[in-house]
């Protein structure tokens, strides 16, 4: 096995320039989820310049098609360390958003959501005098729901004591310290056709059911308990003279903690007609549990004792609505810290983007993290 880089690369890594070098190289290499054949090549460029910083090659580990990237170090398991490789952006993306740096931003598509991440996570390990105890899992296919990596990454995190989530900070720089549970569903409704001028009584009119179904499910709304239930994309009938016989609309659902989740959850599966001879379907459910406070607060308490003795200051934790893979560690039980990759913003959008002065302070501030969390006889957080 080669030997990791000597002492004297490993002060260089913590360079600006240097990882802009690396975050650009991975932007360039393309990889929307959907595209398997793209996801590996970005696994291969992911796993070699992995190699160059931590000694050796990952384990490459294919499900279905999608491939993700596993380095094990020694025989505790103490953290695992969590990103993704895939992103949102369509093949050409570069051609109208360029991997590039202005004005102390680097741009380009997938840079703030989450290579920038990849990138601090491999400079943060290579930074440290012994990688013994960590596990660094980056997957393939996290931008459309984990389906593949999720019981990959559910089994990692039951091995470790702490997890910590390579996504985009949020405003700020703040913390992920908070994540809600998501559900989807899609509620389909069966009618009957019949002629709307001729016949119309003949029908069972599912878009009229819909109409119905739409306004209980808005009900099962709890703001004031940080739930939200969003009747979102509909369909319903074919032609304009006929008593439309289907319809269905698609539910996202969004609850702070597991037993909001669950209540709606059994609210929705109980939905019933309104319209003699109609049917209803519910399909779909939970796909995150929460990311609650409890799971991630002590270790937010350690990394801000932490950060009390840099120049870093004192981060700010936020709640979020959106989901990542640290709902799937904190889901099993193991304590969870999100959004400690790079700061910017406008993940998703056309103005995504990487503030460069904030690599080397928070690459430094998640190697001290790390070093602390792998030296723990007893689990503290």
């Amino acid at each position: 096995m080669p030997a990791r880089p000597p002492a004297a690369l490993r002060e260089q890594l913590l360079d600006a320039d240097t990882m802009v070098a690396d975050i650009l190289k991975l932007v360039r290499c393309e990889s929307p989820s959907e595209d398997h054949a793209a996801i590996a090549r970005s696994a291969d460029l992911v796993d070699e310049v992995g190699a160059r910083y931590l000694g050796r090659r990952a384990e490459r580990i294919l499900i279905d098609g999608v491939a993700h990237l596993r380095w094990r170090f020694g025989d505790s398991s103490r953290v695992l360390v969590l990103g993704h490789h895939d992103t949102v952006w369509p093949i050409g993306s570069l051609l109208s958003n360029p991997a590039q740096v202005r004005d102390g931003r680097l741009t380009g598509p997938g840079c703030f959501d989450m290579k920038a991440g990849i990138v601090m996570a491999l400079h943060a390990l290579a930074a440290l005098a012994s990688t013994e105890g960590i596990t660094l899992l980056i997957t393939g296919d996290e931008e459309p729901g984990s389906t593949t990596s999720r019981p990959l990454i559910e089994a990692e995190a039951r091995r470790h004591s702490a997890a910590l989530i390579l996504e985009a900070s949020g405003p700020g720089g703040a913390l992920k310290t908070e994540r809600k549970g998501v559900s989807h569903y899609v509620v389909n409704v069966l009618g009957r056709a019949a002629h709307a001028g001729l016949e119309p009584e003949r029908g069972v009119n599912a878009t009229v059911e819909l109409a119905h179904q739409v306004l209980a499910v808005a009900e099962m709304n709890s703001p004031e308990l940080g739930t939200t239930v969003t009747p979102t994309r509909t369909e319903a009938g074919g032609t304009s003279n006929t008593v439309p016989a289907a319809a269905s609309f698609t539910v996202d659902v969004r609850a702070s903690s597991l037993a909001e989740q669950r209540r709606v959850h059994r609210e929705l599966s109980a939905l019933t007609p309104r319209l003699d001879g109609a049917i209803i379907e519910i399909v779909g459910g939970p796909a995150h549990p929460p990311l609650t406070r409890s799971s991630s607060a002590a270790l937010f308490e350690r990394i801000n004792r932490i950060a009390a003795d840099t120049t870093t200051g004192t981060l700010a934790g936020i709640a979020v609505g959106g989901a990542s893979d640290g709902n799937f560690t904190a889901g099993v039980g193991t304590p969870t810290l999100d959004g400690l990759g790079a700061v910017g913003g406008g993940a998703h959008a056309e103005d995504e983007h990487v503030i460069v002065a904030e690599l080397v302070p928070r690459t430094l501030l998640l190697a001290a993290l790390l070093d602390e969390l792998r030296h723990e006889k007893e689990t503290s957080w």
